[in-house]
């Protein structure tokens, strides 16, 4: 019987395996990354996509700096938003020409997703976006209102990234799965919105991590299984040290004990395990992190780190 899922693509599903982001490389990745979604259709799973954008944002980003000589610089919601729109528009071409018994219907909603305006990460800015300057750079953007800090390879820019709350067009994408359309929503994490005192919603200068934000779109959607598509296998407990092994079938419980000892990065594989233990925790039936091209195994229970309330069978 098909399920629900919810399949979150990671950066390296929208470029080449050395980081190019220039646009035939990215056409080219998104329909490779196409035919392994288009599989796990044709297999009768219904599938709604979200995806990252730190390399487009980080462009967008770029253009600004260098021509906030003369064109003034658009704020990062606005960023957040076009990269939406592009990255749909290759996710749609691509699965719509991906080898399936029949053409998919897709759409792509622009979606904004709802911040508390009094997340702490506002008043601790951490996040790095956008490329290295020096510090006569950095300064004169600093006068522009934005937080730039030293880093070991010079001044980068660094923006809030607080926790999603809702998923504001979550409905859009239910009402366009109804239709039988393939759905990509919540790119990037969403446009990052805060709720003022007068009920209205205000675009904000931040970052919301994709797959904190998939786990709050796949619940909105009622998916049963989220999948967290990225460049390895599955998590590692000891990465990079001689006692290093997969974490493969593995119960909420197991996996936030290993969390808590320190295991997964908060730059990389940290916020891909929270993701997955919020979304069983929250009633999801499992959440499965693993690399793009074995999502089909993960999903039948082979591959992967497979996330659930119990043991598996």
């Amino acid at each position: 019987m098909g399920k629900r899922v919810l399949i979150a693509l990671g950066g390296n599903a929208m470029t080449t395996s050395d980081g190019s982001a220039a646009p035939a490389d990215q056409w080219h990745a998104v329909r490779r990354a196409m035919t392994h979604v288009a599989a796990l259709m044709s297999a009768g799973h219904q599938v709604v996509l979200t995806h990252g954008n730190g390399p487009q944002v980080g462009n967008l980003i770029l253009k600004n700096q260098l021509a906030a000589h003369t064109v003034p610089p658009v704020p990062l919601d606005w960023c957040v938003a076009q990269t939406q729109g592009t990255i749909g528009n290759l996710i749609m071409n691509a699965l719509e020409q991906a080898p399936a018994p029949e053409p998919a219907r897709v759409a792509t909603v622009v979606t904004r997703t709802l911040v508390d305006a009094d997340d702490p990460a506002f008043q601790r800015p951490t996040k790095p976006i956008g490329r290295y300057f020096d510090e006569d750079e950095a300064r004169r953007f600093e006068e522009q209102g934005q937080i730039w800090r030293r880093f070991e390879r010079g001044w980068r820019r660094v923006v809030a990234s607080p926790d999603p709350v809702e998923v504001l067009d979550a409905p859009a994408a239910i009402a366009l799965m109804e239709l039988g359309y393939t759905v990509v929503a919540a790119g990037g994490g969403g446009v990052p919105v805060v709720r003022d005192p007068d009920g209205t919603l205000r675009g904000v200068e931040a970052v919301i991590d994709k797959d904190l934000a998939a786990d709050v779109l796949a619940r909105a959607v009622r998916a049963t299984d989220l999948v967290i598509a990225t460049d390895v296998p599955h998590a590692v407990v000891g990465f990079g040290g001689p006692d290093a092994k997969p974490v493969e079938a593995v119960t909420v419980r197991e996996l936030r004990e290993l969390q808590d000892a320190g295991h997964f990065a908060s730059g990389s594989m940290g916020p891909k395990v929270e993701a997955a233990l919020r979304f069983v925790e929250q009633g999801g039936e499992r959440a499965v992190i693993t690399s793009l091209e074995h999502i089909g195994e993960a999903l039948s229970g082979n591959i992967g780190t497979r996330v659930s309330r119990g043991v598996e069978e």
